[in-house]
């Protein structure tokens, strides 16, 4: 690609992590990026302008040179709209094949896209879900659980008498409507796979959002599967648990490419049993994964550390995953069954005497950063010498993410981009996700009259409680003689709690 490429980015949804984040990786390299204007995306449940997204998307991709796409914005409007929709198979079909009139006219453009197999939570809540979610989400995904296990002859007495408790209580319009948009869907990605075949699309990730190893979303897996390999498409549609991060991935494979580049990444896990540990949300070995994740992003694991462009220190989880909240309580597994110190020891050997770049996954926990991890990381002075640094949400959001950002690094350094966009990690997945999040949902925000799923808006009080508090604990756990971390915007996107939307600036000393 020429010098300033222009680079097309149609985000999952509105969320700073997918709006914002492969954006902000994005500045100082040599692509400019063009995304939607924040207008014609949804909020939340409410569907973005579809029709405006396709109109905004055919005159973009007039002088570019690649483009990395969320479908389910293109088809549904977003990734919570797409498991809502009453959408029938030949609008979406429609919609689908609107690609190929881009692909005929712009024929240099490189086509990178995502859709994801609707997921299937496995509790009662409808927050991200249909209404119905709130009452039977549980059952929705017991029922699909079980009868998966049934099929496979595994489910035990126990499952089977559950089983038929749930069949006399589910509603049958809930399951009808529940099953029938799972039906609807699965045909959509079916659809975007002959899109692959026929070269519209150049390569395509089918990322599992919240998955399990049995239930409706592992069914829906095999059936996706079976059809990547009767096209022979293994080598160009990967699957795997993954979702909100896969915008950054396919960002730093299309950079990867342009430059004729494939890193060879070395990983370094904190526990030997930490490779078969199945992270919460997810349905398979973390090590499995791991593979994926470099893979996918345009990278290959190297055989040692000698022939590595980059290191990545992993911390995983010494036995079970465990929620980041959870960091005030003592874990034997987490204190005994891994070893942080050989991790920040080894790394900070590797960066400042063999001076390899090394990066940092932290997913020892779910849902936010490891507190003693990087107390040590700031104690060795790498916090801002890092290659990348993420801890947030799942493992997989958390791996592609970091990996992302590395393999940019690789090829841009130590840009002041780069900087900022580790001071937002270390604020948001450290000092919001594993600290301030759950200090002030736990009575704080009850207390100024809220529920930590009904705030009271974007740029509240709460909002101006987390931006003070965020502040005070990047003071003491991330600042440090090589800079500190200046919070200039702060705001809740989805009027909860769960997720911030932060702008910083690492500000050098």
């Amino acid at each position: 690609m020429t010098k300033h490429s222009k680079l097309i980015f149609i985000p999952l949804d509105e969320r700073p992590c997918n709006y914002e984040f492969p954006y902000l990786l994005a500045k100082e390299t040599e692509y400019i990026m063009e995304r939607p204007p924040g207008e014609l995306m949804g909020l939340k449940k409410r569907p973005g302008d579809v029709e405006q997204l396709w109109s905004w998307f055919e005159a973009a991709c007039a002088g570019a040179d690649g483009a990395v796409v969320a479908l389910d914005t293109l088809l549904y409007g977003g990734i919570i709209p797409s498991r809502l929709h009453g959408l029938e198979p030949a609008e979406l079909t429609g919609r689908l094949e609107r690609l190929r009139g881009i692909k005929q006219r712009h024929p240099q453009l490189k086509l990178y896209a995502f859709q994801l197999i609707m997921r299937c939570p496995q509790y009662s809540l409808s927050d991200e879900e249909p209404d119905y979610y709130a009452d039977w989400g549980r059952e929705i995904f017991r029922k699909g659980f079980i009868q998966h296990r049934l099929e496979l002859g595994i489910a035990t007495d126990e499952e089977i008498r559950e089983l038929a408790e749930i069949d006399l209580r589910l509603p049958s319009g809930v399951l009808e409507d529940y099953l029938g948009r799972r039906a609807v869907n699965i045909e959509a990605n079916k659809l975007a796979l002959e899109l692959v075949r026929d070269g519209i699309i150049d390569f395509m990730i089918v990322p599992q959002d919240d998955s399990a190893p049995y239930g409706h979303t592992a069914k829906d897996q095999e059936k996706v599967r079976a059809r990547i390999t009767a096209l022979d498409l293994e080598l160009k549609v990967y699957m795997y648990p993954g979702a909100d991060e896969v915008g950054c991935t396919l960002l730093a494979r299309m950079m990867n490419k342009a430059a004729g580049r494939r890193p060879l990444v070395y990983p370094r896990l904190s526990s030997i049993q930490g490779a078969f540990v199945t992270p919460l949300f997810e349905d398979r070995f973390f090590y499995e994964t791991l593979k994926y994740q470099i893979l996918a992003a345009g990278g290959l694991i190297a055989s040692s550390a000698a022939e590595a462009d980059l290191v990545l220190l992993i911390s995983t989880p010494g036995e079970t995953m465990e929620e980041a909240v959870s960091q005030r309580h003592a874990f034997h597994s987490y204190d005994v069954y891994r070893n942080l110190m050989d991790l920040v020891e080894y790394g900070e050997y590797m960066l400042r005497s063999k001076r390899i770049p090394v990066a940092v996954a932290d997913v020892g926990y779910a849902n936010g950063g490891d507190q003693k991890l990087v107390k040590m990381l700031r104690q060795t002075n790498l916090l801002f010498d890092l290659a990348g640094y993420a801890g947030w949400n799942t493992s997989s959001n958390s791996l592609g993410t970091v990996i992302s950002q590395a393999m940019i690094y690789l090829l841009y350094g130590r840009t002041q981009a780069h900087l900022d966009f580790l001071a937002l990690r270390y604020a948001e997945d450290v000092c919001y996700c594993s600290v301030v999040r759950g200090e002030l949902s736990e009575g704080p925000v009850q207390e100024m009259g809220y529920g930590k799923y009904e705030l009271d808006g974007p740029r509240g009080r709460v909002a101006a409680r987390v931006q003070e508090r965020l502040g005070e604990e990047l003071a003491v756990r991330i600042d440090s003689p090589a800079g500190s971390v200046q919070i200039t915007d702060c705001y809740m996107p989805w009027n909860r709690m769960f997720e911030v939307g932060l702008s910083v600036r690492f500000l050098r000393s």
